[in-house]
C-alpha cells in the first residue's frame, strides 16, 4: 500500500495562509533588502501565523502541518532563523519557548564558537552530540559575514542548563531544512525553465537545446525526490506522536535533509549554468534564491559526525 503525502484540508489551509502571507509581505526585494539583517517585522508577522509553534505543547498540528508552511517559505525564500527557532521551541521550557515562538526573542542554536544569528539572538542552545544546554555569550560576539547573507557570529558559550536529549528536536530541524530547500530549488528550476523558454540564441528558444533541458529535467528529478522524502519524513515524526522517535525515523529524517541538500546544490549549480552572468549578481533574477540554498544546506546545527553514524547505521 502507497503512502498518501498530499496535503490533508487542514495541512492545506496552513500552506496557503503562509503563501498568502508571503505574496504580501515577502516579494523578492524584500528578500534581496533583508540580506545581512534580521526583519523583525516580517519574522513576528510569521509567528503571529503560528507557524514558529507548530508541534508545540501551545500549537497545532504536528511535522506535516511543519512542512506545509516550510513549503510556502522555501518558494518565497523567507528571511530568518526558521529551522533553529523550530528546533528551540521542541527544547525550551515554557517562559523561552514562549519568547521564541512569539517572534519577541531571536535564537541562535549550534556548536560554538561559529553560531548563525548570534548577533541578533536574545537565546542561545548549544548542542552536543545528542544533547542540548541552554547556554549563554562568554564574551563578546564576533560579527561573521557570509555567503548567504545571514548575520553570524564567533563567540564562546558558557552553559547555563541542560535542555535533555534533542533527538527528536534535531529531527523537526532535519525536515523543515529538507522542506524548506527542496521548495527553494523547486522555484529556482521553475524559473530558469521559465528564462531558458523566453531567451532565444541561434533563433531559437535555448530550452530547445538538449544540453539546457536534459540537466534541467535531471534537477527537477532530484528535487521532487528530495520533496517527497520530507514529506515523508514528516509522516513518521507524527506516527511516534509525543514518544520517542525510533532509530529508523531518525534516519529517515536526515536522509531527507541530505537528500535535499544534495539536490538544491546541484540545481544551484545547473541553473546558474543556463542563466549566465546574469544569474549571480545581486541584482538578478535568482541569486538571491541560489545563495539562500547555498547558506542552509551548510548549516551546522546537527552534530555531523553523530548524524553520520546514524546513517551509517541504516545504510543510507
Amino acid at each position: 500500500m502507497g503512502l498518501d503525502l498530499a496535503f490533508d484540508d487542514a495541512q492545506q489551509a496552513v500552506h496557503d495562509a503562509v503563501s498568502q502571507l508571503c505574496r504580501d509581505r515577502c516579494g523578492d526585494a524584500v528578500v534581496k533588502a533583508a540580506s545581512g539583517s534580521f526583519a523583525s517585522g516580517l519574522w513576528k508577522a510569521l509567528a503571529e501565523l503560528g507557524v514558529l509553534a507548530i508541534a508545540t505543547p501551545e500549537g497545532v498540528g504536528g511535522a506535516s502541518e511543519l512542512v506545509a508552511a516550510v513549503e510556502a517559505l522555501g518558494r518565497a525564500v523567507f528571511p530568518g532563523p526558521l529551522a533553529g527557532s523550530l528546533c528551540a521551541a521542541q527544547l525550551l521550557p515554557p517562559r523561552e519557548r514562549e519568547a521564541v515562538t512569539s517572534g519577541a526573542v531571536v535564537v541562535s542554536v549550534g556548536r560554538p564558537p561559529l553560531l548563525a544569528w548570534a548577533p541578533a539572538a536574545g537565546l542561545f542552545i548549544e548542542i552536543e552530540g545528542q544533547s542540548a544546554y541552554l547556554a549563554r555569550p562568554g564574551g563578546a560576539i564576533e560579527p561573521v559575514e557570509t555567503l548567504g547573507g545571514e548575520p553570524w557570529g564567533r563567540v564562546d558559550l558558557v552553559r547555563t542548563a541542560p535542555l535533555g536529549d534533542a533527538r527528536r528536536a534535531l529531527a523537526l530541524h532535519d525536515i523543515a531544512l529538507a522542506a524548506y530547500l527542496a521548495a527553494a530549488a523547486a522555484r529556482l528550476v521553475e524559473d530558469t525553465a521559465e528564462h531558458a523558454r523566453t531567451r532565444k540564441q541561434f533563433g531559437r528558444a535555448i530550452g530547445e537545446f538538449q544540453a539546457v533541458a536534459h540537466p534541467l529535467a535531471d534537477v527537477w528529478v532530484r528535487v521532487a525526490g528530495a520533496a517527497t522524502l520530507a514529506r515523508a519524513a514528516a509522516c513518521r515524526f507524527d506516527r511516534a506522536g509525543g514518544g520517542s522517535l525510533t532509530p529508523d525515523a531518525i534516519a529517515a529524517t536526515g536522509a531527507a535533509r541530505l537528500s535535499a541538500a544534495r539536490a538544491a546544490l546541484g540545481a544551484a549549480h545547473t541553473c546558474h549554468q543556463v542563466f549566465g552572468a546574469i544569474g549571480i549578481t545581486l541584482e538578478g533574477p535568482v541569486f538571491h534564491v541560489s545563495r539562500r540554498i547555498r547558506q542552509l544546506a551548510s548549516d551546522p546545527v546537527r552534530d555531523v559526525s553523530a548524524r553520520a553514524a546514524v546513517l551509517a547505521t541504516f545504510g543510507l
